[in-house]
């Protein structure tokens, strides 16, 4: 067991945003608008994202990690600077990786979207405004998140899921095991996946759910409901 989190950072191309990617821990990523920002950022989040290592059995790996250490930086795309998200492969998202590395980081998407679900059950259905004074409400969140990792992401190993067949558990549960599979299926083939790979789509995919979980988290109004 290491005591140092690896970080890869991902570059803008015209210099607005940079994002920190933890290396061994997919969905731990966070933005920001210089390269100090965004790993001070992603320190920040480490609490947030314990309980998750916690549900994948890893949680004394990450809390032994408490010293942050840049591995290597890479080129992003326009959209690491239009959004502050990570948009390209890392350089170890490009090599291959054993079927124990596999398993651990599926072990890890599995506990963000457990993390994701209970979120999801119980914040308030109304959401706090956010820092521009909108934002979607839990159902509009749960929908996006659904229908983009039903549509956008699961349709790039061919096993595209209509919103429908998600909204109720065992259509999700069904959703989930399928997209675990193909994504196996297509690393183990070694097929060709454009400009991604299965582990930047795997992480990304812990990172998209995880992002809305904790933004549920923010702007939940069930502690002020209660309040006297």
């Amino acid at each position: 067991m290491t005591s140092q989190l690896r970080v890869l950072v991902e570059q803008p191309t015209k210099g607005k945003r940079w994002v920190a990617v933890a290396a061994d821990w997919p969905g731990l990523e966070r933005g920001g608008k210089t390269e100090d920002e965004a790993v001070a950022k992603l320190a920040r989040y480490l609490p947030r994202y314990l309980p998750v290592a916690k549900r994948a059995g890893l949680g004394s790996e990450l809390a032994a990690q408490a010293a942050l250490v840049i591995i290597g930086r890479y080129p992003g795309v326009g959209s690491t600077d239009f959004w502050g998200i990570s948009f390209a492969p890392s350089p170890l998202d490009r090599e291959p990786f054993d079927a124990p590395t596999f398993d651990r980081q599926v072990r890890l998407l599995r506990a963000a979207w457990a993390e994701f679900d209970q979120t999801a059950a119980r914040v308030s259905a109304e959401l706090r405004p956010g820092v521009r004074g909108g934002g979607r409400s839990r159902d509009e969140i749960l929908r996006h998140v659904l229908a983009t990792e039903g549509g956008d992401f699961s349709k790039r190993v061919k096993v595209k899921s209509e919103l429908e067949d998600l909204r109720t558990p065992a259509g999700l549960a069904r959703h989930r095991d399928r997209y675990v599979r193909a994504m196996r299926a297509w690393y183990t083939e070694e097929k060709p996946l454009g400009n991604w790979t299965i582990p930047y789509l795997l992480r990304h995919t812990a990172y998209h759910v995880l992002d809305h979980s904790w933004e549920m988290q923010d702007r939940d109004l069930t502690d002020d409901a209660s309040a006297p």
